[in-house]
């Protein structure tokens, strides 16, 4: 097995850790098949670690949390996003140079959320005063979430690319998308036109991830899909906990509109333009080559 240098030092121990546990299983097809199963499902998780924190602190807010507390609960969900997020850098889960492009998501985010809930797309509860007008803070640790995420499993599953298209395409494609997140409430909508777009620029490229022994085989596009409907189930959560609601789950709770899914797909791209600032896309012959001596 190659020497992963991308990993953090934390990273690196656990990987050692989990090999040579995994080396002492038996040799078989079967029981090799449920490791790589195992180890992908393990390598999701951990990769999802900011993520799935911060929303089951958010959820465990809307549980436990006093409504009469001295610190309102906006800000208790702040200080706690804080919190993770220098543990996260502070133990290795996260390297500094991770740490750029996640904060890159946080402004992106919250330039977003000042906006939309400005035209009432969404609202947060008014509780609280670590805000931006009507926008507590933690939002912009929601928008962080899927950043580290992002730029955790390219590390974790060593992601590879065939045709995959010129960056400066990409670069447009994604300034043109999130303009639209605005523009669209004062002009034509062109979300569907951009999906197109999307599916054009993006849908001749495969990604390539290693899991554990193999390397597997994906449709980027597949992959941005898969996602966008995890998003959307942990948008529902977060709704459920009364961080923020959409205007039709102010009466009462329902499902998040499934056509959110286009948004969050289209979200894909400007996530993905942002990482690619921190590791720009390689190809699968790339080790291979950086591999071979010079002469």
């Amino acid at each position: 097995m190659a020497l992963r240098p991308d990993l953090t030092s934390l990273e690196r121990r656990i990987d050692d850790a989990a090999k040579r546990l995994i080396d002492r299983a038996p040799d078989s097809r079967a029981w090799g098949a449920l490791i790589e199963f195992l180890v992908f499902g393990a390598k999701q998780a951990w990769a999802c670690i900011f993520g799935g924190v911060l929303l089951a602190v958010i959820f465990a807010a809307r549980l436990w949390y006093p409504d009469d507390a001295v610190l309102a609960r906006n800000d208790a969900l702040t200080i706690a996003a804080v919190v993770i997020q220098i543990v996260m850098v502070w133990s290795g889960l996260e390297t500094w140079r991770e740490l750029r492009v996640i904060v890159l998501f946080h402004v992106v985010g919250t330039a977003m959320e000042l906006f939309k809930t400005d035209v009432g797309s969404w609202a947060y509860d008014p509780g609280g005063v670590l805000r931006i007008l009507s926008v507590p803070l933690f939002t912009g640790f929601m928008y962080g979430a899927v950043g580290s995420y992002m730029v955790r499993v390219y590390r974790l599953f060593d992601l590879r690319f065939t045709r995959y298209p010129p960056v400066w395409l990409t670069a447009i494609l994604a300034a043109a998308i999130y303009v639209n997140f605005f523009s669209h409430h004062f002009m034509l909508d062109l979300r569907w036109m951009l999906l197109a777009a999307v599916l054009l620029t993006f849908g001749f490229c495969t990604m390539h991830f290693r899991v554990f022994r193999h390397t597997l085989r994906m449709p980027l596009v597949v992959a941005f899909a898969l996602v966008a409907f995890f998003i959307w189930l942990a948008e529902n959560i977060g709704t459920y906990s009364g961080a923020w609601l959409y205007p039709g789950q102010v009466d009462g709770w329902q499902l998040v509109s499934i056509s959110k899914l286009v948004s969050w797909f289209l979200l894909m791209i400007i996530s993905v333009v942002l990482v690619t600032w921190v590791y720009p896309p390689r190809r699968p012959d790339a080790v291979a080559a950086a591999s071979v001596p010079a002469s």
